[in-house]
Formats: structure tokens, C-alpha cells, sequence
């Protein structure tokens, strides 16, 4: 069964930084999508980034926020970088990931974790 564990969030003062990770463990074959994904206080949950073959970003995120991954750690990770109050919010990750060759991939998450920019 497939476990994915989000880690990394915390307190920051404006124009710092931080590192979101989430790392499955299971029987996996490959991870075929990693995506980024938060949602502030009284705001619906907006999506962040994706890497899939190509990386893409949301405009909040270009130039300040730069996704990577680890496949031989079955590991994405999340760079925050310049951040303000606004980007206050409960961060999570998605992973798309397939258990053989032959069948379509399944969607899971990672627990939601608290990011919060406060001075």
C-alpha cells in the first residue's frame, strides 16, 4: 500500500525561504506526475506547480517557487523562495503513480501542511 508523506512547513519571516518535500514508499513502479497544490484561509485550493516530463507554473509561482524531484527517493520537492504574508496556507502534494506498465496510474495525496509568513 502506498504511503506519501508531506514534510518541510513552518513559520518564516517575509522575504525568507523554505522547503516543502512529500516522499512515497510502496510498491511503486513510477511516479508519473508530481504536483503542488495550497490553499489559504477562506480561499479555494489553488494549484501551485507541475512536473510531469516538463515543469509548469502557476503566475504566483514563477520566479519565486521552483519544483524538483528525486525519482530514485520516490521524493518531489518544493523550493519557497521570497516569500510574503499572502503566501500564507496549507501546502499539499499530489502524486500521480503506476504499479506496472499496463495500467493507468492512480491519484494520491499527501496530509496537508501548515506554511505560515508572518513577521
Amino acid at each position: 500500500q502506498v504511503q506519501l508523506v508531506a514534510s518541510g512547513g513552518g513559520l518564516v519571516h517575509p522575504g525568507g525561504s523554505l522547503e516543502l518535500s512529500c516522499a512515497a514508499s510502496g510498491n511503486i513502479f513510477a511516479i508519473t506526475e508530481m504536483a503542488w497544490y495550497r490553499q489559504a484561509p477562506g480561499k479555494q485550493r489553488e494549484w501551485i506547480a507541475t512536473t510531469n516530463g516538463k515543469i509548469t507554473y502557476s503566475d504566483s509561482a514563477k520566479g519565486r517557487f521552483t519544483v524538483s524531484r528525486d525519482d530514485g527517493k520516490n521524493t518531489g520537492y518544493l523550493h519557497l523562495t521570497t516569500l510574503t504574508t499572502e503566501d500564507t496556507a496549507v501546502y499539499s502534494c499530489s502524486f500521480e503513480i503506476a504499479f506496472d506498465a499496463y495500467h493507468q496510474p492512480g491519484l494520491y495525496w499527501g496530509q496537508g501542511i501548515q506554511v505560515t509568513v508572518s513577521s
